[in-house]
């Protein structure tokens, strides 16, 4: 088999038209495993069919391409890099998406291997070609050209191919193709500078930092809502958080927070400063982030009396973000009744808001709830349990209604805060008295789906693990649920036939 498809492939290369052989080879090729293919790689010779996609003829490009996948399993990655340069350079200037989907996926290969990288790195044509690729309309394109030279950059060769050489002038150059294709550079320049303060200092070097924060603090606020999603990403890392506060740029987004007042299109860009300074306030110390920016704080407070769902949705989010460790949680309580006036909101929200709100409620209220065994001191428990019954008349009512609703997500979403406030014993107590919710629990009828039978499960894990169940719920009900356990999320009880003498 695998002697077929070396004649046809000579026989393809001899050819200015060879469509029935493509078609032949195609066919072949489906029934090689890629073993016997790998066995006869040094006879193969693939640059003739990279050289006919050049051919104005649809089927024939289609056919080079899928022999070509096929075929380019078989080839190590460094010997594509060493033999294939001149044929990947010709496919990323091809006008055909696919052809240059087809080449980027090999240089993929490529800048995985670190052998085979270092082939390509003193190839600045195909590297400069990469780049534009970032500039084609197509999106799978651009960003498979977007990860490449991302994974490229992990080295301090890639660093320094990329930034210390005419094709940083490339980048720039590219970038002003349009709006979305700058903001595809910047997203890249994040990418990079996120790795370590060293390739940090690179793209801060290079200008197109400062150019991406330039435009973070200017007039214009669609502008300003797309840059401050890529700032926020790069204040994922501890490196990108100190460079932002050494710039000021932190102390700029907070004051135009205290200025979005005044602005009647802060709608625009609002939500993503807000959920930047949650963020920040969950990787750093959030008594530190809400002390030194109140702004922030009282932003989120205000949103939740807002009428517009975008605004309550973010602010929803960020008190969960907030509110998802003892610090956090500390620094809402501290806020007296207007915490609890803001719970309540959320609690009239999750019980009257669209759908989508509604599960963004209930996640927040999930990650306000929980504390871990070793957190739970009296007075934070005192606090979970005031918490709670601020959210409504009757809580455990109201998420349990909730979980009725035949929506699998907000079912969902409903028993992660039961699972979330299962270890507490103030919970337990108020899940024992309610009349049913034991029943309710181990019940396997009311799931229906693969992620409600999880989210039921982990509720019984919860609880099952909880050193006060036994004693809060009795022995029985302890049993209950340790069977439940020890069955799975899966488990369908047995349907029992008892067979009657005589019968047919």
């Amino acid at each position: 088999m695998a002697a077929q498809v070396l004649a046809l492939l000579r026989e393809v290369s001899r050819l200015e038209a060879p469509l029935e052989e493509l078609r032949a080879l195609h066919s072949v090729l489906q029934a090689v495993p890629l073993s016997e293919l790998r066995e006869q790689v040094a006879e193969m010779h693939l640059g003739p069919l990279f050289s006919l996609f050049n051919q104005n003829h649809r089927e024939q490009t289609a056919l080079c391409i899928s022999i070509l996948e096929r075929l380019l399993q078989a080839v190590e990655p460094v010997q594509v890099a060493q033999n294939l340069q001149i044929d990947l350079q010709r496919g990323l200037t091809h006008p055909d998406d696919s052809v240059k989907i087809l080449t980027l996926s090999q240089v993929g290969r490529i800048v995985e291997n670190s052998d085979a990288v270092a082939e390509i790195l003193n190839n600045s044509e195909l590297l400069k070609q990469i780049i534009y690729c970032i500039g084609v309309e197509n999106l799978s394109v651009a960003k498979a050209a977007i990860k490449s030279l991302s994974r490229i950059s992990l080295t301090q060769a890639g660093l320094e191919a990329l930034f210390e050489s005419n094709l940083l002038d490339d980048l720039k150059s590219v970038m002003k193709t349009s709006d979305v294709v700058r903001y595809r550079v910047y997203e890249l320049i994040v990418e990079i500078s996120s790795v370590s303060p060293e390739s940090l200092n690179y793209c801060t070097t290079s200008g197109l930092v400062t150019q991406l924060l330039r435009e973070l603090t200017g007039e214009d606020v669609l502008v300003r809502a797309t840059c401050i999603e890529m700032v926020t990403s790069l204040a994922y890392t501890h490196h990108g958080r100190q460079y932002l506060a050494q710039e000021g740029v932190i102390e700029q987004i907070s004051n135009i927070i205290v200025g979005a007042d005044s602005d009647p299109f802060s709608s625009f860009y609002l939500p993503g400063f807000v959920k930047f300074f949650g963020n920040l306030a969950a990787m750093d110390s959030p008594q530190q982030i809400c002390e030194r920016y109140p702004v922030f704080v009282e932003k989120v407070f205000e949103m939740t009396e807002s009428q517009d769902p975008t605004m309550i949705g973010v602010a929803v989010d960020t008190i969960g973000i907030l509110g998802s460790n003892v610090e956090g949680k500390q620094v809402l309580q501290k806020t007296g009744t207007r915490f609890e006036h803001l719970l309540m909101r959320i609690g009239h929200q999750a019980k009257n808001a669209s759908t989508e709100l509604k599960i963004r409620c209930l996640d927040a209220v999930s990650s306000l709830l929980y504390l871990s065994p070793e957190q739970q001191t009296d007075d934070l428990l005192r606090m979970t349990e005031s918490w709670f019954s601020s959210l409504s008349r009757n809580p455990l009512e109201l998420f349990r209604g909730i979980s009725n609703q035949p929506f699998p997500e907000l079912h969902c979403a409903a028993l992660k805060v039961f699972t979330a406030i299962a270890n507490q014993p103030w919970a337990q107590k108020l899940m024992f008295h309610s009349p049913g919710f034991v029943e309710y629990v181990v019940d396997r009828s009311v799931e229906h789906d693969k992620a409600s039978k999880d989210a039921k499960y982990e509720l019984v894990k919860a609880l099952a693990n909880s050193k006060t169940i036994a004693e809060i719920f009795g022995n029985p009900n302890y049993l209950r649920l340790r069977t439940y356990l020890s069955e799975g999320p899966y488990y369908v009880k047995p349907i029992s036939t008892t067979a009657v003498e005589g019968a047919e």
